[in-house]
Protein backbone atom coordinates (compact mmCIF):
# COMPACT_ATOMS: atom_id res chain seq x y z
CA UNK A 1 0.00 0.00 0.00
CA UNK A 2 0.98 3.25 -0.98
CA UNK A 3 3.31 5.14 2.14
CA UNK A 4 0.97 8.82 2.32
CA UNK A 5 2.20 11.56 4.75
CA UNK A 6 0.55 14.72 6.71
CA UNK A 7 2.93 17.65 5.96
CA UNK A 8 2.68 18.53 9.61
CA UNK A 9 2.95 14.82 10.70
CA UNK A 10 6.79 14.68 8.74
CA UNK A 11 9.72 13.22 10.95
CA UNK A 12 13.07 14.81 8.83
CA UNK A 13 15.20 12.55 10.20
CA UNK A 14 17.21 11.63 13.62
CA UNK A 15 20.81 12.38 14.94
CA UNK A 16 23.65 9.63 14.94
CA UNK A 17 26.43 9.61 17.22
CA UNK A 18 29.88 9.79 16.25
CA UNK A 19 33.47 10.66 17.37
CA UNK A 20 32.94 13.89 18.94
CA UNK A 21 30.14 14.70 16.90
CA UNK A 22 26.47 13.81 15.66
CA UNK A 23 25.72 13.64 12.14
CA UNK A 24 22.41 14.05 10.87
CA UNK A 25 20.47 11.19 9.00
CA UNK A 26 17.29 12.19 7.26
CA UNK A 27 14.24 9.97 6.57
CA UNK A 28 13.53 9.04 3.37
CA UNK A 29 11.17 10.93 1.04
CA UNK A 30 9.85 8.13 -1.54
CA UNK A 31 6.29 8.11 -0.73
CA UNK A 32 3.45 10.72 -1.23
CA UNK A 33 2.94 13.58 0.59
CA UNK A 34 -0.43 15.86 1.27
CA UNK A 35 -0.94 18.85 3.56
CA UNK A 36 -3.94 20.75 5.10
CA UNK A 37 -2.74 24.27 5.41
CA UNK A 38 -4.52 26.71 2.89
CA UNK A 39 -1.74 29.21 2.11
CA UNK A 40 0.68 26.22 0.62
CA UNK A 41 -2.45 25.73 -2.13
CA UNK A 42 -2.18 29.67 -2.21
CA UNK A 43 1.17 30.03 -2.45
CA UNK A 44 1.53 26.71 -5.10
CA UNK A 45 -0.96 28.11 -6.97
CA UNK A 46 0.16 31.88 -7.25
CA UNK A 47 4.18 29.75 -8.39
CA UNK A 48 2.36 27.93 -10.79
CA UNK A 49 0.41 30.60 -12.88
CA UNK A 50 3.79 33.15 -12.66
CA UNK A 51 5.73 29.65 -14.12
CA UNK A 52 2.92 29.60 -16.84
CA UNK A 53 3.42 33.24 -17.42
CA UNK A 54 6.79 33.16 -17.70
CA UNK A 55 6.55 30.08 -20.65
CA UNK A 56 3.60 32.32 -22.44
CA UNK A 57 6.07 35.12 -22.52
CA UNK A 58 9.01 33.10 -23.80
CA UNK A 59 7.05 32.04 -26.34
CA UNK A 60 6.23 35.31 -27.36
CA UNK A 61 9.79 36.78 -27.23
CA UNK A 62 11.65 36.47 -31.03
CA UNK A 63 14.90 34.83 -30.87
CA UNK A 64 14.19 33.54 -27.38
CA UNK A 65 17.72 31.54 -27.36
CA UNK A 66 19.73 34.45 -28.08
CA UNK A 67 19.11 35.64 -24.26
CA UNK A 68 19.40 31.99 -22.77
CA UNK A 69 23.42 32.46 -22.15
CA UNK A 70 23.01 35.53 -20.37
CA UNK A 71 20.07 34.36 -17.93
CA UNK A 72 22.86 31.28 -17.56
CA UNK A 73 25.48 33.85 -17.20
CA UNK A 74 23.56 35.45 -14.18
CA UNK A 75 22.94 32.20 -12.60
CA UNK A 76 26.70 30.87 -12.62
CA UNK A 77 28.25 34.63 -11.29
CA UNK A 78 24.68 34.49 -8.06
CA UNK A 79 25.38 30.92 -7.56
CA UNK A 80 28.62 31.17 -7.23
CA UNK A 81 28.56 34.51 -5.17
CA UNK A 82 26.56 32.48 -2.74
CA UNK A 83 29.97 30.23 -1.79
CA UNK A 84 32.36 33.69 -2.26
CA UNK A 85 33.49 33.80 -5.34
CA UNK A 86 33.70 37.84 -6.44
CA UNK A 87 33.73 37.28 -10.52
CA UNK A 88 30.63 39.69 -11.90
CA UNK A 89 28.82 39.28 -15.05
CA UNK A 90 31.67 41.54 -17.44
CA UNK A 91 33.96 39.26 -16.12
CA UNK A 92 32.72 35.90 -16.62
CA UNK A 93 31.71 37.01 -20.64
CA UNK A 94 36.20 38.29 -20.89
CA UNK A 95 38.65 35.98 -21.48
CA UNK A 96 41.02 34.44 -18.89
CA UNK A 97 43.73 36.69 -19.95
CA UNK A 98 41.72 39.56 -19.38
CA UNK A 99 41.05 38.62 -15.57
CA UNK A 100 43.27 39.75 -12.54
CA UNK A 101 45.32 37.17 -11.86
CA UNK A 102 44.23 37.20 -8.40
CA UNK A 103 40.26 36.99 -9.37
CA UNK A 104 41.29 34.04 -12.02
CA UNK A 105 40.13 30.94 -9.60
CA UNK A 106 36.83 32.90 -9.09
CA UNK A 107 36.14 33.90 -13.33
CA UNK A 108 36.99 30.02 -13.75
CA UNK A 109 34.78 28.62 -11.36
CA UNK A 110 31.92 31.04 -13.13
CA UNK A 111 32.56 29.69 -16.15
CA UNK A 112 32.93 25.74 -15.08
CA UNK A 113 29.10 26.64 -13.96
CA UNK A 114 28.49 27.89 -17.21
CA UNK A 115 29.81 24.78 -18.70
CA UNK A 116 27.88 22.26 -15.92
CA UNK A 117 24.69 24.27 -15.98
CA UNK A 118 24.57 23.93 -20.58
CA UNK A 119 26.03 20.67 -20.68
CA UNK A 120 23.72 19.22 -18.08
CA UNK A 121 20.38 20.74 -19.90
CA UNK A 122 22.10 19.55 -23.16
CA UNK A 123 22.30 15.68 -21.44
CA UNK A 124 18.46 15.64 -20.35
CA UNK A 125 17.75 15.02 -23.88
CA UNK A 126 19.47 11.59 -23.35
CA UNK A 127 19.79 10.48 -20.00
CA UNK A 128 17.11 11.36 -17.11
CA UNK A 129 17.52 13.15 -14.11
CA UNK A 130 19.86 11.29 -12.27
CA UNK A 131 23.03 10.62 -10.00
CA UNK A 132 25.04 9.72 -12.96
CA UNK A 133 24.22 13.14 -14.65
CA UNK A 134 24.59 15.39 -10.99
CA UNK A 135 27.93 13.74 -11.05
CA UNK A 136 28.81 14.66 -14.49
CA UNK A 137 27.81 18.70 -13.55
CA UNK A 138 29.90 18.48 -10.70
CA UNK A 139 32.67 17.40 -12.23
CA UNK A 140 32.50 19.84 -14.42
CA UNK A 141 31.93 22.47 -11.53
CA UNK A 142 35.03 21.37 -9.84
CA UNK A 143 37.86 21.04 -12.42
CA UNK A 144 40.59 22.80 -12.20
CA UNK A 145 39.38 24.98 -9.57
CA UNK A 146 40.29 25.55 -5.43
CA UNK A 147 37.55 22.17 -5.43
CA UNK A 148 40.01 19.95 -7.48
CA UNK A 149 41.17 17.84 -4.83
CA UNK A 150 38.04 17.13 -2.96
CA UNK A 151 37.02 14.42 -5.80
CA UNK A 152 34.87 16.22 -8.67
CA UNK A 153 32.45 13.90 -10.04
CA UNK A 154 32.17 11.57 -6.99
CA UNK A 155 30.13 10.99 -4.13
CA UNK A 156 32.00 11.34 -1.18
CA UNK A 157 33.55 9.04 0.98
CA UNK A 158 34.07 10.85 3.79
CA UNK A 159 32.54 13.14 6.40
CA UNK A 160 31.66 16.85 5.62
CA UNK A 161 30.48 19.23 7.77
CA UNK A 162 28.52 22.76 7.18
CA UNK A 163 29.97 25.71 9.38
CA UNK A 164 32.14 25.26 11.98
CA UNK A 165 36.40 24.90 12.01
CA UNK A 166 35.89 20.95 12.59
CA UNK A 167 33.17 18.34 12.94
CA UNK A 168 33.23 18.70 16.90
CA UNK A 169 31.97 22.62 16.34
CA UNK A 170 30.25 22.81 13.56
CA UNK A 171 26.85 24.07 12.61
CA UNK A 172 25.38 20.82 10.87
CA UNK A 173 26.91 17.21 9.90
CA UNK A 174 25.47 15.59 7.20
CA UNK A 175 25.04 11.28 7.22
CA UNK A 176 27.56 9.36 7.14
CA UNK A 177 29.04 8.14 4.12
CA UNK A 178 27.85 4.92 4.28
CA UNK A 179 24.16 6.39 4.20
CA UNK A 180 25.08 7.67 0.98
CA UNK A 181 23.88 5.13 -1.68
CA UNK A 182 20.48 4.05 0.24
CA UNK A 183 19.27 8.10 0.17
CA UNK A 184 20.45 8.75 -2.66
CA UNK A 185 18.31 5.88 -4.68
CA UNK A 186 15.50 7.12 -2.47
CA UNK A 187 15.92 10.60 -3.62
CA UNK A 188 15.84 9.56 -7.38
CA UNK A 189 13.02 7.05 -7.22
CA UNK A 190 11.00 10.03 -5.32
CA UNK A 191 11.99 12.31 -8.58
CA UNK A 192 11.11 9.84 -10.68
CA UNK A 193 7.86 8.34 -8.97
CA UNK A 194 4.82 8.18 -11.02
CA UNK A 195 2.88 6.18 -8.50
CA UNK A 196 2.52 9.30 -6.24
CA UNK A 197 0.02 12.53 -6.84
CA UNK A 198 1.86 15.51 -6.06
CA UNK A 199 2.72 18.82 -7.80
CA UNK A 200 6.26 18.86 -9.27
CA UNK A 201 6.62 22.26 -7.49
CA UNK A 202 6.48 20.75 -3.96
CA UNK A 203 8.06 17.58 -4.95
CA UNK A 204 11.36 19.58 -5.82
CA UNK A 205 11.22 21.61 -3.15
CA UNK A 206 11.34 18.27 -0.65
CA UNK A 207 13.90 17.13 -3.58
CA UNK A 208 15.99 20.12 -3.05
CA UNK A 209 15.49 19.84 0.87
CA UNK A 210 16.75 16.18 1.04
CA UNK A 211 20.00 17.18 -1.26
CA UNK A 212 21.51 19.75 1.18
CA UNK A 213 20.47 17.35 4.12
CA UNK A 214 22.62 14.83 2.19
CA UNK A 215 25.31 17.14 1.45
CA UNK A 216 26.75 13.98 -1.30
CA UNK A 217 30.01 15.83 -2.22
CA UNK A 218 32.81 17.03 -0.44
CA UNK A 219 32.82 20.52 -1.94
CA UNK A 220 30.02 22.28 -4.32
CA UNK A 221 26.36 21.21 -3.16
CA UNK A 222 24.88 24.12 -2.97
CA UNK A 223 25.47 24.95 -6.39
CA UNK A 224 24.41 21.76 -7.86
CA UNK A 225 22.01 21.70 -5.44
CA UNK A 226 20.21 25.01 -7.03
CA UNK A 227 21.18 23.44 -10.52
CA UNK A 228 18.73 20.45 -9.29
CA UNK A 229 15.73 23.06 -9.12
CA UNK A 230 16.28 24.58 -12.72
CA UNK A 231 17.16 20.69 -14.07
CA UNK A 232 13.74 19.12 -12.89
CA UNK A 233 11.73 21.84 -14.12
CA UNK A 234 13.66 21.69 -17.73
CA UNK A 235 13.50 17.79 -17.63
CA UNK A 236 9.29 17.70 -16.20
CA UNK A 237 8.36 20.12 -18.91
CA UNK A 238 7.38 22.66 -16.75
CA UNK A 239 9.86 25.03 -17.99
CA UNK A 240 10.36 25.06 -21.68
CA UNK A 241 13.83 27.37 -21.98
CA UNK A 242 16.13 27.63 -18.52
CA UNK A 243 15.09 30.60 -17.37
CA UNK A 244 14.41 30.58 -14.02
CA UNK A 245 17.54 30.32 -11.36
CA UNK A 246 16.48 30.44 -7.31
CA UNK A 247 20.21 31.32 -6.61
CA UNK A 248 19.15 35.08 -6.84
CA UNK A 249 16.57 34.40 -4.17
CA UNK A 250 18.34 32.42 -1.84
CA UNK A 251 21.45 35.31 -2.06
CA UNK A 252 18.84 38.15 -1.30
CA UNK A 253 16.97 35.86 1.59
CA UNK A 254 20.30 33.80 2.73
CA UNK A 255 19.56 34.01 6.17
CA UNK A 256 16.10 32.63 6.14
CA UNK A 257 17.16 30.34 3.15
CA UNK A 258 19.46 28.45 5.72
CA UNK A 259 16.88 29.45 9.24
CA UNK A 260 14.19 27.11 6.57
CA UNK A 261 16.17 24.44 5.84
CA UNK A 262 17.55 24.33 9.25
CA UNK A 263 13.89 24.28 10.78
CA UNK A 264 12.84 21.02 8.68
CA UNK A 265 15.73 19.39 10.77
CA UNK A 266 15.45 20.98 14.05
CA UNK A 267 11.59 20.91 13.87
CA UNK A 268 10.54 18.81 11.07
CA UNK A 269 8.92 22.15 10.30
CA UNK A 270 8.39 21.05 6.42
CA UNK A 271 5.63 22.99 5.66
CA UNK A 272 7.79 26.36 5.99
CA UNK A 273 10.22 25.50 3.98
CA UNK A 274 7.47 24.56 1.43
CA UNK A 275 6.46 28.52 1.71
CA UNK A 276 9.27 30.27 1.44
CA UNK A 277 10.14 27.80 -1.89
CA UNK A 278 7.10 28.27 -3.58
CA UNK A 279 7.52 32.16 -2.78
CA UNK A 280 11.04 32.06 -4.03
CA UNK A 281 9.51 30.72 -7.21
CA UNK A 282 6.40 33.32 -7.84
CA UNK A 283 9.03 36.13 -6.85
CA UNK A 284 12.05 34.83 -8.98
CA UNK A 285 9.23 33.98 -12.59
CA UNK A 286 8.28 37.19 -12.04
CA UNK A 287 11.83 39.01 -12.04
CA UNK A 288 12.35 37.05 -15.15
CA UNK A 289 9.46 37.99 -17.12
CA UNK A 290 10.55 41.70 -16.26
CA UNK A 291 13.75 40.74 -17.66
CA UNK A 292 12.18 39.11 -20.81
CA UNK A 293 9.88 42.42 -21.32
CA UNK A 294 12.95 44.88 -20.59
CA UNK A 295 15.42 42.54 -23.41
CA UNK A 296 12.55 42.62 -25.67
CA UNK A 297 11.51 46.22 -25.63
CA UNK A 298 16.14 47.08 -25.89
CA UNK A 299 16.33 44.77 -28.61
CA UNK A 300 13.25 46.67 -30.60
CA UNK A 301 14.64 49.85 -30.05
CA UNK A 302 18.20 49.45 -31.06
CA UNK A 303 16.93 47.67 -34.38
CA UNK A 304 14.74 50.45 -35.05
CA UNK A 305 17.71 52.76 -34.44
CA UNK A 306 20.18 50.45 -36.43
CA UNK A 307 17.76 50.12 -39.77
CA UNK A 308 16.82 54.33 -39.59
CA UNK A 309 20.19 55.05 -39.10
CA UNK A 310 23.61 52.78 -40.89
CA UNK A 311 21.96 52.96 -44.25
CA UNK A 312 23.55 50.20 -45.95
CA UNK A 313 25.85 48.69 -43.15
CA UNK A 314 22.25 47.96 -40.89
CA UNK A 315 22.13 44.54 -42.25
CA UNK A 316 26.18 44.20 -40.62
CA UNK A 317 24.66 46.20 -37.40
CA UNK A 318 21.60 44.21 -37.04
CA UNK A 319 23.45 40.71 -37.22
CA UNK A 320 26.41 42.15 -34.73
CA UNK A 321 23.66 43.23 -32.28
CA UNK A 322 22.32 39.99 -32.36
CA UNK A 323 25.96 38.41 -31.33
CA UNK A 324 25.87 41.06 -28.78
CA UNK A 325 22.97 39.72 -26.93
CA UNK A 326 24.62 36.29 -26.79
CA UNK A 327 28.27 37.50 -25.58
CA UNK A 328 27.50 40.92 -24.24
CA UNK A 329 31.20 41.82 -23.20
CA UNK A 330 34.08 41.37 -26.57
CA UNK A 331 37.79 42.48 -27.99
CA UNK A 332 38.61 43.60 -31.21
CA UNK A 333 39.28 40.15 -32.05
CA UNK A 334 36.24 38.55 -31.29
CA UNK A 335 34.36 41.11 -33.19
CA UNK A 336 36.26 40.07 -35.98
CA UNK A 337 35.79 36.39 -35.68
CA UNK A 338 32.17 36.97 -34.91
CA UNK A 339 31.64 39.01 -37.42
CA UNK A 340 34.05 37.94 -40.53
CA UNK A 341 34.53 41.50 -41.48
CA UNK A 342 37.88 43.15 -42.64
CA UNK A 343 39.69 44.86 -39.44
CA UNK A 344 38.46 48.25 -41.33
CA UNK A 345 34.76 47.25 -41.09
CA UNK A 346 34.67 45.71 -37.71
CA UNK A 347 36.64 48.98 -36.72
CA UNK A 348 34.12 51.41 -38.08
CA UNK A 349 31.15 49.34 -36.92
CA UNK A 350 32.27 48.99 -33.24
CA UNK A 351 33.00 53.33 -33.52
CA UNK A 352 29.26 53.24 -34.59
CA UNK A 353 28.22 51.57 -31.98
CA UNK A 354 30.44 53.37 -29.33
CA UNK A 355 29.42 56.54 -30.74
CA UNK A 356 25.78 55.44 -30.23
CA UNK A 357 26.23 54.49 -26.55
CA UNK A 358 25.41 50.75 -27.39
CA UNK A 359 28.87 50.51 -26.85
CA UNK A 360 30.79 51.28 -23.58
CA UNK A 361 34.72 50.81 -23.56
CA UNK A 362 35.68 49.78 -20.63
CA UNK A 363 40.05 49.66 -20.31
CA UNK A 364 40.51 53.33 -21.91
CA UNK A 365 42.99 51.41 -23.78
CA UNK A 366 44.15 52.58 -27.10
CA UNK A 367 44.96 48.60 -27.51
CA UNK A 368 43.64 45.40 -26.50
CA UNK A 369 40.14 47.08 -26.03
CA UNK A 370 36.95 46.36 -23.98
CA UNK A 371 33.79 46.82 -25.27
CA UNK A 372 30.40 45.96 -22.80
CA UNK A 373 27.02 46.12 -24.28
CA UNK A 374 26.13 48.00 -21.27
CA UNK A 375 22.28 48.57 -21.00
CA UNK A 376 22.00 44.72 -21.91
CA UNK A 377 24.07 44.13 -19.33
CA UNK A 378 22.50 46.38 -16.67
CA UNK A 379 18.80 44.44 -16.93
CA UNK A 380 20.79 41.87 -15.02
CA UNK A 381 22.38 43.66 -12.36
Amino acid sequence: MERVIDIKDFKSGSYKKGYQYRSFSPEKINHSFYWTDAVINELLEKAALKLGELNSFSRFVPDIDMFIMMHITKEAVVSSRIEGTRTNIEEAFSEANEINPERRDDWREVNNYVKAINTSIDELRTLPLSSRLLRNAHKMLLSSVRGEHKNPGEFRRSQNWIGGANLSDAMFVPPFYEELPELLSDLELFLHNNEISIPHLIRIAIAHYQFETIHPFLDGNGRVGRLLITLYLVANGILEKPLLYLSDFFEKNKTLYYDNLTLVRAKNDLGQWLKFFLAGVTETAENSIETLRQITELKTALEKHIVGNMGKRSKQGHDFLHLLFKKPVVNMKEVRNMTNLSPKACGDLVKYFVEHRILVETTGFQRNRTFVFAEYVKIFR
